[in-house]
């Protein structure tokens, strides 16, 4: 029999995507903050929706700049993209604090982390809906991945310090390439 959930919690039912982290430069400083709430728009070219509340210091970087990278963590670095997610930018300059490695991007002014096994470097295409939602669209300019990192898992956020990590692949029958 069904019960009831409280609509508070129904994020934690559809938030799929791994947590990733998120950075940003302005005036010369880099920040980088961590992210969950995001998805797929569109594959050719690779679209990507995100939200990042205006209470955050990087939303006035990327309102600013238009310029992020989306970096994406394996189980490994989940500590300090907790730790990352529980202060802020403009009291910490979280890279050095860290301890992550900021490397310079090609396309874009944020760089790209280097303990992370894949980066994207996007620019925002669409603010229609960051005033109302503050949601931005990105497309993805570069994208590149660490073939030292084999089989890297990744880390899915269900709310309250709880997430859940990647497991066993399964491959079914599709038409879809």
């Amino acid at each position: 029999m069904m019960k009831d959930l409280p609509l508070s919690k129904v994020y934690r039912l559809l938030e799929p995507g791994p947590v990733v982290l998120l950075t940003t430069a302005r005036a010369g400083r880099a920040n980088v903050m961590t992210m969950s709430w995001h998805m797929m728009v569109e594959f050719e070219p690779p679209l990507v929706a995100c939200v990042v509340s205006e209470a955050d210091y990087s939303f006035a970087a990327l309102r600013a700049t238009k310029e992020c990278v989306i970096a994406i963590p394996a189980l490994e670095l989940a500590p300090k993209v907790v730790k990352v997610g529980n202060c802020s930018g403009r009291d910490v300059e979280k890279f050095e604090r860290f301890h992550l490695t900021p490397v310079p991007a090609t396309r874009v002014a944020p760089p790209l982390v280097a303990e992370c096994f894949a980066n994207l470097e996007c620019r925002v295409v669409d603010t229609r809906f960051v005033n109302k939602y503050n949601l931005f669209v990105l497309e993805v300019l570069k994208a590149w991945t660490d073939p030292a990192q084999k089989e890297p898992r990744t880390i899915h956020h269900h709310g309250y310090g709880t997430f859940v990590v990647d497991g066993k692949t399964i491959k079914l029958k599709s038409r879809m390439r």
